[in-house]
Formats: structure tokens, C-alpha cells, sequence
């Protein structure tokens, strides 16, 4: 049987279940999900291995308009990410209207003459279908999509219809990684981003933005199933220290606790995770903290 791959960028914009989708295909929680936008900010890959293809998928940040270096970053993620695979899966909110930013995503298509597929998201959330119809027509005519799936990230529904597409735009050539791979992202930063989620999904809004997490050391114990991580929550102002703590540090607790629930089921192993909160003024804009935090190697524009 001849082994085939395609690499496939998740493009969109922010909060429309890019990463939930990813998740979901992979059957494994690689991404980070939260309700608030912008919650992926580097390139995480997943692989798929399925009888005879490989799929590996780059989940990309939302694209949205940049206001600091992280999101420059952010925003160039996007753009290489699109440039360098076989094929894009675009993916929307059902009942949604065309946005700039998917307008843009088409015309990048068209200039690099990539095939795409277009998955329309969250139809669980709509009740009444017949809006779906109108919605494909729509962006039918804004590109010449291979197909278009709706979907729900959510309950599963349409998931299998989707991979069956994404399998028919694989080429022969054999796998590009092992087939028991399920991402390239080292475990510090799976780690880290685990611990991120729980900023986002716990905290207001703009605090989790201003939240970087960076792991100091991850280590296993010995002749023991235990794994030492320890783990600094990055912020900018004192006064959100103080949130991030919360009083008697029950709030960093229950970070603490809802992040080790989730690595000890990922990592199949006990985790003792302890976790210190600093202050990093204005952080997003200061190249050398950017670097040590693992968000680009290269010189910032």
C-alpha cells in the first residue's frame, strides 16, 4: 500500500474553532481551546495517521490586525504557514458573513495556487440549517473551493466528512514522520500552553493577553512515574499578579490544579507541578523576552 501526506494549514479568524477542530481530527488535545479570541499564538503541528496517509496539520493564530510585536509575530506566523504546505483549510463560523480577513486568506490562495477546503464550523449552534445554504453559495463565489464541510468541532458531526477531503489532497512519497507522532511542539511547551488555557479560561479578558508562561524545568523523578515541572506565569502589571494569585493564592491553585489534571492525562504520568508568578512590564514588546519565551528566532519587524 503506497503511504501518502499532505501538510495542511488551519487558517481563519479568531474564535471560529480552528484549534478545536485540530483536536478533534487528532483525537487528542494538542491545541489549546478557549471562548476568548487569539488564544493560539505560535504554529502548533498535528499528525494524523490514518490507514494509508499522513496528514500534517499547522494550526495558525487567528489572523487579526497586529498592536504589538508578539502580534506581528503572530500575524507572520499566518503568512508563512500558508505559504509553505500542499493545501489550506479555511475554516468559519456557520451563519457567518465574509470578513476581510477571509477575503485576504482567498486572495492569498489565488496567488500561491493552493488547492482549499472550506469547513463551516459550529452548526450545532444554528438551528435552523436552511442558513447553511446561502452561506456556501457565498463563498463558493469568493474562491473555488475543493469542497466545503460543515462541521461541529463540538459534537463530532461532519468530522469523518472532512478528513475524507483533506485524505483526497494527499500525494505519494511516504510518511514525514513516524506513525505514532502526534506533534512536533517539545513537552515544555505543551506543558506551558496547558497551563496557558487555564489563564484564558479562568481570568477576564484582557489579563490572559498580557500572560505568557514559560517552563524553567521539567524533569522525571528516578524509578518513579513523577515528573517535576516547574513553571513562571509572565504578566505585566502588579495589580494583575494579584489577580493571578487571588487571595490566599486560591486562584493560582486552581490554575495549578485544573493544568495538572490535564498533563497527567496527556503525559500518562503523575505530575508535580508548581508554578510562580512574575512581573515583565510590557513583555509583548520587549524582543529578548519574546526570544526566551520561544516566540520567534529571528529578528522582529
Amino acid at each position: 500500500m503506497s503511504k501518502k501526506t499532505a501538510f495542511i494549514a488551519i487558517v481563519g479568524r479568531p474564535n471560529v474553532g480552528k484549534s478545536s477542530l485540530l483536536n478533534k481530527m487528532l483525537r487528542q488535545k494538542i491545541a489549546i481551546v478557549s471562548s476568548k479570541p487569539q488564544t493560539t499564538r505560535t504554529r502548533i503541528m498535528g499528525v494524523l495517521t490514518e490507514n494509508d496517509t499522513q496528514l500534517v496539520f499547522i494550526d495558525t493564530p487567528g489572523l487579526h490586525r497586529p498592536r504589538n510585536d508578539l502580534d506581528k509575530f503572530m500575524l507572520r506566523s499566518v503568512n508563512e504557514s500558508v505559504a509553505g504546505v500542499d493545501a489550506c483549510l479555511l475554516v468559519v463560523e456557520a451563519a457567518s458573513k465574509i470578513t476581510e480577513g477571509e477575503k485576504m486568506f482567498a486572495e492569498k490562495f489565488r496567488q500561491l495556487g493552493i488547492p482549499a477546503i472550506l469547513a463551516i464550523n459550529k452548526t450545532d449552534t444554528v438551528s435552523d440549517k436552511s442558513v447553511l445554504a446561502p452561506q456556501i453559495q457565498e463563498f463558493s463565489q469568493l474562491y473555488d473551493f475543493c469542497s466545503v464541510v460543515p462541521c461541529s468541532a463540538q459534537t463530532g458531526q461532519g468530522v469523518e466528512d472532512l478528513k475524507k477531503e483533506l485524505r483526497s489532497l494527499a500525494q505519494e512519497g511516504g510518511y514525514m514522520f513516524d506513525e505514532d507522532t502526534l506533534t512536533d511542539q517539545p513537552e515544555r511547551v505543551i506543558a506551558a500552553e496547558m497551563i496557558r488555557e487555564k489563564l484564558l479560561r479562568l481570568l477576564d479578558k484582557e489579563i490572559p493577553h498580557g500572560a505568557a508562561v514559560f517552563v524553567e524545568r521539567m524533569k522525571e523523578r528516578p524509578d518513579s512515574d513523577i515528573i517535576d515541572i516547574d513553571a513562571t506565569i509572565f504578566c505585566e502589571r502588579n495589580s494583575h499578579k494579584g489577580i493571578i494569585i487571588g487571595k490566599g493564592g486560591a486562584m493560582l491553585k486552581k490554575i495549578g490544579s485544573y493544568a495538572r489534571s490535564d498533563m497527567e492525562k496527556f503525559f500518562g504520568c503523575r505530575i508535580n507541578l508548581k508554578i510562580w508568578v512574575k512581573v515583565k512590564e510590557d513583555w509583548r514588546n520587549r524582543e529578548n523576552i519574546l526570544r526566551s519565551l520561544g516566540y520567534d528566532d529571528r529578528n522582529f519587524d
